[in-house]
C-alpha cells in the first residue's frame, strides 16, 4: 500500500510555531497519527483560532496560502478537513476499512495473532492425517513400504501443488480472505468424510491397524471414500495455508516504518505457530493412532478444523483487505508476446520506456517497479514505436515498465525456487521413509511402545528451540559480522538450510548402517534403539528454520504486488515438487536395483534392503544442487520499487517546510 502525499501538519499564532510531527526523525507518520492530527485540527479551527496547514507530498496540488487565514473561519475548517483526509487515504482493497473513523480497528498485531492461531489449528487437524498417513496405508489398506511411500509422496505433493491454486485465486478473483474461507471450508468437508468413513468402512474390527492386529479388507466403497477424502484434505490445507500468510502480511501497513520488521516477526511467528499446531498431532493423536484409535484421531482433526474456521471468520470486519489485481496469467503473457512482435525492435533507453503517469501503476493495488537491467529483451515490449502511437493502446503490443518488471521478477525468481526443490525431497522423508525406518528400530521404554510417527515431535522442537535461537543469536552475531540489520539475506539462510538439510540425510544414512548392523537372524526388527533417529529429526527442524522461513520471507518479499500470494505459494509448490522427485527417485532406484531378482535399496523388509544409500544418493544430489544455488543467488538481483526515492523526496520536503516555518 502506498499513501497517497505525506505531509506534516503545524498550528500557529503570531509568535509560536509548533510542529506536531517528529520531522528530526525521518520518519513519516503513522495513519494513527494522522487520525488524532484530524481531530485536533477541527478542534482548533473550531474554536475559530487561526491555522496554517501544509501538507508537503507528492501528489498535493495546492497549499493553504496566507490569505487563506483570512477567509472565514468555516472556510478553513472546510479546507483543513479535506487535505487531512486526503493525507489520510491509503491505496487499498478496501476503501471503506481505511476511513478515519475505522483504520485504527482493522489489521495489525491483534489480528495477525488471531491468524496465526488459525493456522495452528489447521495444521493440528492436518498433521493429525499427514503424520500417520504411512502407516494407515500399510496397517489398514495393507500396502507394500515402497507403495505406501510413494502414495504418501504423492498426496503430500499434491497438497502443496494445491497452494498454487489457492495462490492464483486469491490473487486473480477472489482475494486473500475468500480465498482462506473457502479452502478452510473445503478441509472441514475433507476431515469429516475421512471420520466417516474410517468408522464405518475402514477400522474393522474396532482397534485394528495397531501394528499387531489385523484390519479386515476394505470394501470399494470404503476405499473410494477414503482417497476422496484425504485429497479434499489436500486440497484445502494446500490453498488455505499460503493464502493465509500473506493475508496476515497484509495486517501490517506498508507506509508504517514498522511494517518490514513486522512482516518479518510475523513470517517466523508464522513457522512456529505451524510447528506448535503439529506438535500436538505428532505427539498425542499419533500415539491414539498407532495404538488403532485412527477414528479418534481423525475426529479431534475435525474439530481443530470447525474451530479454527469459526476463529478466521470472528475476525471479518476487522481485517486488512487487498482486492484482488487480476489475471496475472494474461499480463506476464503480454510481455512475451509484446517482446516478440517487436523482436527487431532496439530496446529504448531506460527513460525512453512507456509507463503510465502518477505515481500508480497500471496493474490495479500495485506499486511501480523501477526498471532493471535484467533480461533486457523484454524492455522491447515497453518501447513505444510509431505503429503505438496510431490508435488506442494495446498491451499485447505495448506494456508498461512495471508490467515488463513483473515478469522478469517471475524469470528471476524461477532458478532459485528450482533450486529449493531438492531440499523438500529431504523434508518429505520424514512423513515417508523416517517412519518406515523407526518402525523397526526398538521402540519400547519400559511397557511403552513409542510410535514411530511421533518422532518427528524432535523436529518440532528443534523448529521451535531454533527459531529462538535464530532471532536472539544467529541474528544479533551475524548483523555484526557483515552490517545487515537482518543478519542473514534471505538467500544466505536458504543456503545454509541446503547444507544442515545434506547434514540431515548424512546421519540418516549412518542411522540405518548401524540399525542394519543390529538385526538378528530371522528377527523383523532391530535392537537399535528408535532415539538413534533423534539426530537426524532435530538436523532436519534446524534446516527448516533457515529454508522454509527464508523462502516465506524472500518470495512474499520479491514478488510484486498483484502476485504476493503467488510468492507465498513457491514455497509450498517446492514442496510439492519436492514430493513427486522423491517418488520419482524411489521408483527409478527400485527399478535399477531389483534388476536380476535383488530385493533393492527399498524393500518390503528393510532388513533385506539399503536405505542407507538411498539417503546417502539424496545427501549427494543436495551437495550439487547447493553448487548449482551459489551460482543462482550470486547472480539474482532483487526487485526494486518505486518507494525509496519518493519517500527521500518527501523527508526532504518536510524538512525545508518545518525550516521555513520555524525562520
Amino acid at each position: 500500500m502506498t499513501i497517497g502525499f505525506t505531509g506534516s501538519l503545524f498550528f500557529t499564532s503570531r509568535s509560536t510555531t509548533l510542529p506536531f510531527s517528529a520531522l528530526d526523525t525521518g520518519s513519516s507518520p503513522s495513519p494513527e497519527s494522522l487520525i488524532v492530527l484530524q481531530d485536533v485540527a477541527l478542534s482548533v479551527a473550531k474554536f475559530r483560532k487561526r491555522l496554517v496547514v501544509t501538507l508537503a507530498g507528492a501528489n498535493l496540488e495546492k497549499k493553504l496560502s496566507m490569505a487563506d487565514i483570512e477567509s472565514s473561519t468555516d472556510e478553513i475548517e472546510r479546507k483543513a478537513d479535506e487535505e487531512i483526509i486526503s493525507f489520510g487515504k491509503i491505496e487499498s482493497g478496501n476503501e471503506n476499512q481505511h476511513s478515519p473513523g475505522k483504520r485504527k480497528k482493522c489489521g495489525g498485531w491483534k489480528l495477525a495473532s488471531l491468524l496465526l492461531v488459525n493456522q495452528g489449528l489447521a495444521t493440528l487437524a492436518f498433521f493429525g492425517v499427514g503424520v500417520n498417513l504411512v502407516l494407515l496405508l500399510t496397517r489398514v489398506l495393507d500396502q507394500d513400504n515402497a507403495v505406501a511411500a510413494n502414495n504418501v509422496s504423492k498426496w503430500t505433493g499434491t497438497v502443496y501443488l494445491c497452494s498454487l491454486i489457492g495462490a492464483f485465486l486469491s490473487d486473480s478473483y477472489w482475494g486473500r480472505y475468500l480465498t482462506c474461507a473457502i479452502f478452510q471450508l473445503i478441509l472441514v468437508l475433507g476431515l469429516g468424510l475421512l471420520s466417516f468413513a474410517s468408522w464405518f468402512f475402514l477400522i474393522s474390527p474396532t482397534g485394528c491397524g495397531d501394528g499387531m492386529k489385523l484390519c479386515n479388507t476394505p470394501s470399494l466403497v470404503g476405499v473410494v471414500m477414503f482417497y476422496l477424502s484425504i485429497y479434499l484434505i489436500a486440497l484445502g490445507y494446500g490453498g488455505h495455508q499460503p493464502t493465509v500468510a500473506t493475508l496476515g502480511a497484509d495486517q501490517f501497513d506498508d507506509s508504517n516504518p514498522n511494517a518490514v520488521i513486522s512482516k518479518a516477526a510475523f513470517f517466523s511467528s508464522f513457522y512456529f505457530a505451524l510447528n506448535v499446531g503439529s506438535l500436538f498431532s505428532n505427539t498425542i493423536l499419533v500415539y491414539y493412532e498407532d495404538s488403532g484409535k485412527w477414528t479418534l484421531g481423525f475426529l479431534v482433526s475435525f474439530g481443530a478444523a470447525i474451530i479454527a474456521l469459526l476463529l478466521y471468520l470472528s475476525g471479518t470486519s476487522r481485517y486488512r483487505y487487498v482486492k484482488a489485481s487480476g489475471n496475472p496469467l494474461p499480463r506476464v503473457a503480454q510481455v512475451f508476446v509484446a517482446a516478440y512482435r517487436k523482436w527487431g525492435v532496439t530496446p529504448a533507453t531506460v527513460d525512453a520506456l512507456y509507463e503510465v503517469e502518477g505515481t500508480e501503476s497500471a496493474i490495479k493495488g500495485s506499486r511501480k517497479i523501477l526498471h532493471s537491467n535484467d533480461f533486457k529483451f523484454l524492455d522491447k515490449a515497453a518501447t513505444i514505436t510509431s505503429m503505438d502511437l496510431r490508435g488506442p493502446n494495446n498491451p499485447w503490443k505495448l506494456c508498461t515498465v512495471t508490467q515488463v518488471e513483473e515478469a522478469k521478477c517471475v524469470l528471476k525468481m524461477l532458478p532459485i525456487w528450482l533450486c529449493t526443490i531438492i531440499y523438500s525431497v529431504i523434508f518429505t522423508q520424514m512423513a515417508s521413509l523416517f517412519v518406515e525406518q523407526g518402525d523397526v528400530m526398538a521402540s519400547k521404554l519400559k511397557n511403552f511402545r513409542i510410535p514411530a510417527a511421533s518422532m518427528s515431535a524432535f523436529d518440532i522442537c528443534s523448529v521451535l528451540i531454533w527459531t529462538g535461537v535464530y532471532r536472539h543469536v544467529v541474528v544479533p552475531v551475524s548483523r555484526s559480522l557483515t552490517g545487515n540489520p537482518k543478519g542473514l539475506t534471505e538467500l544466505q539462510r536458504m543456503g545454509t538450510g541446503l547444507i544442515i538439510g545434506m547434514i540431515a540425510m548424512v546421519a540418516a544414512g549412518v542411522t540405518e548402517i548401524q540399525r542394519l548392523k543390529s538385526v538378528s537372524p530371522g528377527s523383523k526388527k532391530s535392537s537399535l534403539s528408535i532415539f538413534w533417529q533423534v539426530p537426524q529429526y532435530v538436523l532436519v527442524g534446524a534446516s527448516e528454520v533457515f529454508m522454509y522461513v527464508g523462502q516465506l520471507e524472500f518470495f512474499n518479499g520479491q514478488a510484486p504486488d498483484g502476485i504476493k500470494s503467488f510468492g507465498s505459494s513457491l514455497c509450498m509448490a517446492s514442496m510439492s515438487l519436492g514430493n513427486y522427485v522423491s517418488s520419482l527417485l524411489i521408483n527409478i532406484v527400485m527399478e535399477v536395483t531389483t534388476r536380476d531378482g535383488g530385493p533393492g535399496w527399498i524393500p518390503d523388509d528393510l532388513n533385506d534392503g539399503h536405505l542407507d544409500r538411498f539417503y546417502f544418493l539424496i545427501a549427494g544430489l543436495t551437495a550439487v544442487d547447493f553448487i548449482i544455488y551459489v551460482y543462482c543467488a550470486k547472480w539474482y538481483n532483487g526487485i526494486n520499487l518505486d518507494t525509496s526515492e519518493n519517500g527521500i523526496q518527501l523527508e526532504e520536503q518536510q524538512k525545508e517546510v518545518l525550516a521555513s516555518l520555524m525562520s
